[in-house]
């Protein structure tokens, strides 16, 4: 259980903490904390004391809302861990970071209800080949055997969950466990490492049968392995921990670990697992295809700080980087101001990093999250970084005051870096600036953010609907523009004939002048006149599907000008559009809902409570117990689409939507966004 073979005397190592939200990841970050020495005292979540979880967003909220980064020394080897928000509106961080973790510790809990939550990380980590731990963590307050919780746990996982342990019971509660590797049996001492004991006699077949468990699970990837089981030959120690390690690193099988983060029970246990077994920078660079390059560094997240200024998160893969050095990978050349270990959000400078090491980078202004760094110019390395997953959830917004446009724009861009899973979008048509995110709770904090960091304060208001408007029947309608004001007039005659297209066809000009009665030259100033018109129809919306042709006019040979027949074409459409049955056309969106199979149903009745049509469903591609609900909706009813449904499926249903087709709003529904124009216009 020593040193990995080939590997130096010091290796410095990246673990990401994850799993569903509320089971533990930043208690157990500050368990691993106190176990180091890295803290005097392990601080807890309610007393709002932790190293991880600071900002003022996340203990107001008393959630993980961003990254929680912790470097300690452990045994002479350095551990950076990563804690990983758990809600599934803050999972970008996760996203970016794992790509350049060697392992992660998955954090969950003995809780069924927990299994979809449990499958959306282990799902990511399995695609991405990490290798992971699974550490069930409040054993102490488990009311189901381990044996009934690990094949409860299973269907969320693609490869086999392999038991480490076994629980000592007394009193219904556990007080230690059976390391089923060493053949131990250990107690827990609170806040402190847990005493070998004599193996108890009461437990001495429940191990035999647990270990044999385990290792047959082992075989199943080792022939040698299985010739010994099935010669009754103990295997040899050292082989075993040597499986464990091999096959964690192969993504063949996922270790289950157990313990009370908040007594800090099992978590030396689970930094002995994490130092022996869990693989080094080299293969890391190997799984993202960065191993021949001789200086590069992963950029895992943004920091923008009050005193530090900005901090890229970096994992340092090949190379050497230090203060002062010049790095490409950004829009131009930069140079690193100060290399940095970050204990919570606190930075403290330290030597120039090596391959291995988790450090922040000051002052990388133009580089952002997943680029990739070298201290090479020309380097052409880019590792592809996390997929981050798109926005479910968008509203207006704007400064309460109209002085702080300029800084609403810069807090946003800012707040955009550090977290990616935010966007922007402009309507022009609608006069307005949308932020898009994750849900409710992540556009929140951002806001809170702004205000904190940025000193802007954002009102947001649900974002209007672009609605169009066409017509059902057609008019023919002249339009004349004469003005004499002394000098040359303004005269412009036309005759144009309107009518509807299909849905879909746009806006269609055309025209059928004979004899000159308009002018070739004017003919194209007409169309400006009517294109003028369809930004706002009878209705107030934009027209569209309509057709329009220049049927007849006449001009005058001094007065007639480019401009009158503009007018004179935008006067037409102002008369004769109100005569062509004008209908309200609104936008219904194709969309596709991913949800747990047994949530299907109370799907299909909110898809109809939101005018919707049910298309169809099928089985989910790749995710056993999963269903994919086609679905046509309004875009108008998809506002809150989004709460409604991780309402239904416990946090973890989302969906993808996009413009299908424009459909004919009429009665009640129409008459309100009417109504709501009509209120804005006055």
């Amino acid at each position: 259980m020593g040193q990995a073979q080939g590997q130096p005397a010091r290796s410095a190592r990246c673990i990401a903490l994850v799993g569903p939200y509320l089971s533990g990841k930043t208690t157990l970050l500050e368990s691993i904390l106190a176990r180091t020495g890295a803290v005097k005292r392990q601080g807890t979540v309610t007393a709002k004391n932790t190293v991880g979880d600071a900002s003022d967003e996340a203990r107001h909220h008393g959630m993980s809302v961003e990254l929680n980064v912790a470097t300690v020394d452990f045994l002479d080897d350095s551990f950076t861990f990563l804690d990983c928000p758990g809600s599934i509106e803050f999972q970008a961080d996760a996203a970016n970071v794992l790509t350049a973790c060697d392992a992660a510790v998955v954090v969950c809990e003995p809780d069924e209800k927990k299994v979809p939550a449990l499958q959306l990380i282990l799902k990511q980590l399995e695609d991405r080949g990490i290798p992971h731990f699974l550490f069930l963590n409040k054993i102490d307050k488990a009311d189901t055997r381990v044996r009934d919780i690990v094949p409860m746990l299973q269907p969320a996982s693609a490869v086999p969950l392999v038991l480490r342990q076994v629980p000592i019971w007394e009193k219904d509660i556990v007080s230690g466990f059976i390391d089923l590797a060493l053949e131990r049996a250990h107690v827990y001492r609170e806040h402190a490492p847990s005493e070998v004991i004599e193996m108890p006699r009461a437990l001495a077949e429940r191990e035999q049968e647990a270990r044999f468990s385990m290792l047959e699970q082992l075989a199943d990837y080792d022939d040698e392995l299985m010739e010994q089981l099935l010669e009754d030959v103990e295997p040899p120690r050292d082989k075993v921990f040597d499986d464990l390690a091999t096959e964690l690193r192969e993504g063949v099988i996922c270790p289950v670990l157990f313990g009370s983060a908040e007594n800090g029970n099992g978590i030396l246990r689970l930094l002995k697992a994490l130092r022996h077994e869990a693989p080094f920078v080299q293969s890391t660079a190997a799984r993202i295809g960065a191993d021949g390059a001789s200086s590069c560094a992963y950029v895992m997240k943004t920091f923008h700080t009050a005193h530090a200024g900005k901090l890229s998160l970096a994992r340092v893969l090949a190379g050497t980087f230090a203060d002062g050095d010049s790095v490409f990978g950004g829009e131009s050349e930069e140079r690193i101001a100060g290399v940095f270990a970050l204990l919570g959000q606190e930075p403290v400078k330290r030597d120039a990093a090596q391959p291995g090491d988790t450090v922040a980078f000051g002052r990388l202004e133009s580089v952002r999250t997943g680029a990739t760094l070298s201290t090479e110019k020309g380097a052409s390395l880019k590792i592809e970084p996390g997929e981050i997953a798109e926005p479910v959830f968008g509203l207006a917004i704007e400064a309460k005051e109209k002085k702080d446009d300029v800084k609403l724009t810069a807090g946003l861009a800012k707040i955009i870096e550090e977290d990616p899973s935010l966007s922007i979008s402009h309507d022009q048509d609608m006069g307005q600036m949308v932020l898009w995110g994750q849900g409710e709770m992540h556009l929140r904090v951002a806001l809170e953010r702004l205000i904190r960091k940025y000193g802007v304060a954002a009102s947001t208001h649900p974002r209007q609907i672009p609605y169009k408007e066409t017509i059902r029947k057609s008019t023919e309608v002249r339009g004349r523009h004469k003005k004499q004001s002394g000098g040359h007039g303004q005269f412009g005659d036309v005759v144009v004939t309107i009518g509807p297209l299909a849905r879909g066809q746009g806006f269609e000009f055309s025209d059928k002048i004979t004899g000159g009665v308009v002018p070739k030259n004017y003919i194209p100033s007409v169309e400006i006149g009517v294109r003028d018109y369809l930004h706002t129809g009878p209705l107030g919306f934009p027209v569209v599907d309509v057709a329009v042709c220049l049927i007849d006019g006449s001009y005058h040979s001094v007065d007639s000008s480019d401009m009158a027949f503009r007018q004179a074409g935008r006067l037409a459409m102002s008369e004769g559009m109100p005569q062509c049955q004008p209908v309200l056309l609104e936008p219904v969106m194709a969309v596709e809902i991913a949800v747990p199979s047994e949530a299907t149903a109370r799907i299909n009745s909110i898809v109809s409570s939101h005018r919707g049509q049910i298309l169809g469903f099928d089985a989910r591609p790749g995710w056993p117990g999963w269903d994919v609900v086609q679905a046509h909706i309004p875009e108008a009813e998809i506002q809150n689409l989004i709460v409604e449904l991780r309402s239904a499926t416990a946090g973890v249903g989302t969906f993808h939507a996009e413009l299908d087709h424009l459909a004919e709003l009429v009665g009640k529904a129409a008459d309100q966004v009417l109504a709501h124009r009509g209120d804005k216009a006055a």
